[in-house]
Parts: structure tokens; C-alpha cells; sequence
């Protein structure tokens, strides 16, 4: 075996640093974000986007991943009592695919059963009021709630950061 016969073995590392996640809340008039940064393992609510056309809207939301140095989006996918999927599901995936093709960042999905009314629930034990709460959900803070639970369960699972958020 000659010289150019050599094989030669080199260690190269390969990143194992879990993603920045980009959590989104996808509504018909709002979409709630929220931003798991390894970091420090936290999850973190963002802004809530109101909703303008659908191309405005995956403009802005590949502009923030980037802004964010988000390299994975992680939407709720609204699933029916039963687990089946109904439109609003289906809305969700559409505007998700296209996400991706627009974005080149893969999208992963987290059941979002529930979430809305946790974030409520959540918002009513920090001692919200009905009328301040009808407010502020009108404001995005419901959404935004939401995203940052859909994204604590979706890292949890995944088991990133040991699963604590």
C-alpha cells in the first residue's frame, strides 16, 4: 500500500447545539410568538403579529427567524378533542408549508390542544380580571401565552435542555 493508499481517519465535529426555536400560535387574526434560546433554556414570548395577507405575513415571520438566528420554526397545530384534524388544522399546515418553502427553515408541529385556555387560565391566577383579560386578549397576550406554552412542551418533549423550559 503505497502513500496515496493511506487512509487517513479526522475527526470532525458535528454541531450538536440544539436549535434556536421560533414558537408560533397561529390564528386567523393573530399569530403569537414566542423564542426558545438554548442558551439559557428559556422560553421567551415575542411580539404577537397582527395579521395582514399571507405573503406580508411569511415575509415578516423568515425576517424575525433571521433577525432571531431561529433555525427551526415550531408551530401548534390546533388538533380536535379526538386528535383528528380539522380546518383550522389544515389552514395551519398550508400557511406552514408555504412557510418553509419561503423561509428554507423546516417547520415542526406541537399539539396545541388546550393551550389558549391554559394561557387564560394562567393569566386568571396571576390575577387578571375578565374585563382586563377581554382586553389584552384582543391585544395579542393570549397568543403570545400560547406560543411560549406550545413552545415549552415542544422542547420538553424533544427533551432539550432535560427537558426543562
Amino acid at each position: 500500500m503505497g502513500a496515496a493508499d493511506t487512509i487517513v481517519e479526522v475527526d470532525v465535529p458535528i454541531s450538536t447545539a440544539p436549535p434556536r426555536l421560533l414558537g408560533l400560535d397561529i390564528g386567523r387574526k393573530r399569530i403569537g410568538l414566542a423564542l426558545y434560546d438554548p442558551a439559557d433554556g428559556m422560553v421567551r414570548g415575542l411580539d404577537t403579529l397582527q395579521r395582514r395577507t399571507r405573503e406580508e405575513d411569511l415575509t415578516r415571520l423568515a425576517r424575525i427567524a433571521r433577525e432571531r438566528s431561529a433555525t427551526v420554526f415550531v408551530s401548534g397545530l390546533p388538533l380536535n378533542m379526538d386528535g383528528s384534524e380539522g380546518p383550522q388544522a389544515k389552514f395551519v399546515r398550508d400557511f406552514c408549508s408555504r412557510l418553509e418553502r419561503g423561509s428554507g427553515l423546516p417547520v415542526r408541529f406541537q399539539d396545541e390542544r388546550l393551550t389558549s385556555v391554559e394561557a387564560e387560565s394562567r393569566l386568571k391566577d396571576a390575577g387578571w380580571s375578565l374585563k382586563k383579560l377581554l382586553e389584552e386578549k384582543r391585544k395579542g397576550v393570549v397568543d403570545r401565552m400560547a406560543a411560549v406554552l406550545l413552545l415549552e412542551d415542544y422542547v420538553a418533549a424533544q427533551g432539550l435542555n432535560g427537558g426543562q423550559a
